[in-house]
């Protein structure tokens, strides 16, 4: 009896040996590839190189970059979507577009649950941008202005249903006007376009221009977090303007849904190890990059609700164009 106890208790073991080597260190053995929605130079390229080259040093192998732009983010989280969960591939995800791309394209092949999340890092505000020869000053010229000049008032988005866009949008709702949407493939598009005077406004996260802001390229006309970001304290929100209207964009790292359950453990370690290690928090602070840590349970629950979020707003005022 107690060796036949003993048999069946060892037949167990080779069940479990596979992901207790991938959690004593099996994974990673070779290369992993990371995937951005966006292009080269816009705020999720200029976070994740660096953050990737850290985590090289606490995962023990190159996590090799690869831009997939087009379609407001769709291209790459279809890719990530649809890469094999076994941790070889991860990529950043966004908000909203995660989340609202499956809202307004019911062909797009992914949804939040084709997706682990592993570490949100960034949560930036979004703001309104003109170049320093604008003579608007604030939100509500720029309001005044787009009441003289209905749909005339022309800015640029990373794309339909970005964060940039549902901000508009949501202007647009409080104020009763009309701008007009030029949607790009992500953020560095739009600084051309503004800069070369082809748009009148930009209309990116914080974090994206605010080099340009240092450089006096770009002057903000006002910040859409519910508080002011410590950074550019001098910059009233929208809200303190008078009006409501609060967007941004978390930007996380996420791994295809399946993820054996150690994989995604380590890479939630090596992930957070990367965003507390010294060399990152002095290139987000030189990037001036807004951090917020979420575990993946915690990132999760936020995806969730901000879902259930978009999915009533889309019944209410779908974003067509």
């Amino acid at each position: 009896m107690q060796r036949r106890a003993l048999i069946g208790g060892l037949a167990g073991l080779p069940l479990a040996a596979p992901g207790l080597a991938l959690a004593q260190g099996g994974f990673p053995d070779r290369p992993l590839a990371m995937v951005l929605a966006f292009p080269a130079g816009g705020g999720t390229d200029v976070a994740a190189r660096p953050l990737a080259r850290i985590m090289e040093k606490y995962l023990g192998q190159p996590v090799v970059v690869t831009n997939r732009p087009g379609a407001a983010g769709e291209i790459g989280f279809t890719e990530l979507a649809r890469s094999k969960p076994d941790g070889y591939t991860i990529g950043f995800i966004n908000t909203p577009t995660i989340v609202t791309i499956p809202l307004e394209r019911p062909q797009a092949r992914f949804r939040l649950d084709d997706f682990a999340p592993v570490l949100n890092i960034v949560d930036d505000p979004g703001a309104i941008w003109v170049r320093p020869d604008s003579p608007l000053r604030n939100v509500a010229d720029l309001v005044e202005e787009a009441r003289r000049r209905p749909g005339q008032v022309s800015y640029g988005t990373s794309g339909i249903g970005s964060d940039d866009h549902l901000a508009v949008l949501a202007l647009e709702r409080v104020t009763g006007t009309k701008f007009l949407h030029v949607p790009f493939a992500g953020g560095a598009p739009v600084r051309t376009a503004t800069l070369s005077k082809q748009i009148d406004l930009a209309v990116t996260n914080i974090g994206e221009a605010i080099g340009d802001f240092r450089q006096g390229l770009f002057r903000p006309l006002g910040q859409m977090g519910t508080a002011r970001w410590p950074v550019m304290a001098d910059v009233p929100t929208f809200r303190e303007q008078g009006f409501d209207v609060v967007e941004g964009s978390m930007r996380g790292l996420a791994a295809p849904a399946g993820l054996p359950r150690p994989v995604l453990d380590r890479l939630v370690d090596a992930a957070r190890r990367a965003a507390e290690d010294p060399e990152w928090q002095t290139t987000a602070t030189q990037l001036a990059l807004p951090l917020r840590l979420l575990g993946p349970d915690e990132y999760r629950g936020e995806l969730v609700a901000m879902q259930a979020q978009y999915e009533k707003l889309w019944a209410a005022h779908p974003w067509r164009e």
